[in-house]
């Protein structure tokens, strides 16, 4: 099957010491991968860079048949905005948008807004009703839902989460990988997790670790 998403050699250094190195990654469409390491191996800075939001040192990361890295900038923003959602481990929700108009910001910035999609996205992850609060009134566990409904509203190609389970209790964490899964099940998409669960791994189709010098099958 075509992959998705080819990651090849991908390297990442912060002055003379290398974050990680040697990564390859493929993942096909309806795949979902949960990527596990120690604290510091750079998990976040892998999505990061998958997602062209940081630059890489050597190496290649292909979507959907486009080199993301040859795009530049502004291309690979509109790249995004078409093809990737990204749940952020810190939200990056914005204090002055509403819940409602936080999470249909991705459809809005295509030119496609959709009230009625925003209102089913934000049911599915529990958070019917609270469409005109403000961030600053939510909780934590309720702002990572925010940021994983935005992630999936325009349902994207590929979906890259950081920790989305990270703050949430496990009823709700089981919840929202329920609702991954079908993302991934129903649109044919693919998600890349990083994660230090193993009960979010474990609903993956493949774990993989990530280590300094590369990737590799199965848990560590």
């Amino acid at each position: 099957m075509t992959s998705l998403l080819d990651v090849a050699g991908l390297a990442k250094r912060y002055g003379d010491s290398a974050i990680f190195q040697n990564v390859d990654l493929n993942v096909a469409p309806g795949e979902f991968v949960a990527i596990l390491g120690e604290s510091g191996v750079g998990k976040s800075t892998l999505l990061n860079c998958i997602a062209g939001l940081d630059s890489i040192d050597a190496g290649r990361v292909t979507i959907a048949g486009t080199d993301i890295v040859a795009l530049g900038e502004a291309r690979q923003a509109l790249f995004r905005r078409a093809h990737l959602g990204f749940v952020f481990q810190a939200f990056h929700v914005l204090p002055h948008l509403s819940v409602a108009h936080n999470v249909g910001l991705p459809l809005l910035l295509q030119g496609q807004p959709d009230d009625a999609r925003v209102q089913a996205v934000l049911a599915a992850v529990g958070l019917a009703g609270l469409g005109d609060r403000l961030p600053q009134t939510l909780s934590g566990g309720q702002l990572q839902r925010v940021a994983i409904a935005r992630a999936l509203v325009h349902k994207p190609q590929l979906i890259l989460a950081d920790e989305p389970t990270g703050n949430l209790d496990p009823t709700t964490a089981e919840r929202v990988m329920d609702l991954l899964s079908a993302q991934v099940r129903s649109e044919g998409a693919a998600c890349v997790l990083v994660t230090h669960s193993r009960a979010a791994a474990a609903r993956a189709d493949r774990v993989l670790t990530l280590t300094a010098n590369g990737m590799r099958e199965g848990a560590p």
